[in-house]
């Protein structure tokens, strides 16, 4: 079991670094920051202090370098549209905001996946079953902008349901806000846990003891919410884990659409103004995340199933 943790932390830690390279490639690709960061009458005396200060005339092997000692050190850099914060303070203040919207969402996904998934599973071949088979083909088919953009239109501008921002001040006001990116965020996994949890039941109310405690008489409802869902839930639960980090690490469109203040928005923004150090920061923090919970996951299996192990 060491060899396998070792192995896969191994593993994760080489994502990381291939993910850092790339991200600090394709920010240099994008041009000269001081194209934004100076106006357009700055001097060249001007722009060449401003690139000795960031050490933007260094070989780039020597930038990377310093950035990765950076990231170590606990320093993620300094914001050059933001002036005076760095990198990992932007992050610390919109993280929160990320966070919540995550769980919103998670939780409107898990508590619609899972009953609707029992419901077509127990309906088979009836007018619930088929409703439910589309709705999750249009869940996992519609881009979640699109999907945003329709629901700004049709429930916040011409229903006037709902605020077309996601910016709240707490409360009620806060969770109304909440409401329409939540659901434009979880609705892949909302479509995506709903076929998990059909094909799930249907393979355990085929299985022999389920057969078995019909045949004893025990009454449809504590078959399925007590022996069925039990055995059934594994498995959407455990994409829903998953996911959880990829919610997080896919609000950036969400945020964009919304106006919501997290990190997503705050990584546009960032590329927007050709933020070097920003954009790198955003990129490692959600890889991270995404390969940390990646890991636990396959730790969690490894104990939960030892065959795992061995391949």
């Amino acid at each position: 079991m060491q060899r396998y943790i070792i192995v896969r932390g191994f593993h994760a830690l080489i994502t990381l670094f291939a993910i850092s390279i790339i991200i600090f490639a394709l920010t240099r690709a994008t041009g000269d920051p001081t194209d934004v960061m100076l106006p357009p009458e700055a001097t060249i005396d001007e722009v060449q202090r401003l690139r000795d200060y960031w050490r933007l005339d260094d070989p780039l092997h020597i930038q990377y370098l310093i950035y990765v000692g950076n990231v170590f050190s606990g320093n993620l850099g300094e914001s050059v549209k933001w002036p005076g914060k760095t990198a990992g303070e932007l992050i610390l203040q919109r993280m929160p905001a990320t966070i919540k919207l995550t769980v919103v969402a998670m939780v409107v996904s898990v508590s619609l996946a899972l009953p609707l998934g029992i419901l077509t599973a127990v309906k088979k071949d009836t007018f619930w079953d088929v409703g439910g088979k589309i709705f999750a083909l249009l869940g996992q088919a519609v881009p979640n902008f699109w999907l945003g953009i329709m629901m700004v239109w049709i429930l916040a501008v011409h229903w006037d349901l709902f605020p077309t921002s996601g910016k709240g001040d707490g409360g009620w006001d806060g969770i109304h806000h909440l409401i329409l990116p939540a659901f434009a965020l979880g609705a892949f996994n909302l479509a995506a846990g709903l076929r998990l949890s059909r094909s799930a039941m249907l393979d355990v109310l085929d299985s022999e003891y389920v057969k078995m405690a019909r045949v004893k008489g025990l009454p449809e409802w504590i078959i399925i919410w007590k022996h069925c869902l039990r055995n059934a839930a594994l498995v959407p639960l455990t994409y829903f884990g998953i996911q959880f980090a990829g919610l997080i690490t896919g609000s950036v469109i969400t945020e964009t659409v919304f106006a919501y203040p997290g990190v997503g928005l705050l990584a546009i923004e960032a590329i927007r103004s050709r933020d070097f150090q920003v954009v790198q920061s955003v990129v490692v923090v959600f890889a991270f995340i995404y390969v940390l919970v990646a890991l636990l996951v396959d730790i969690l299996y490894a104990y939960l199933d030892p065959r795992i192990r061995l391949t």
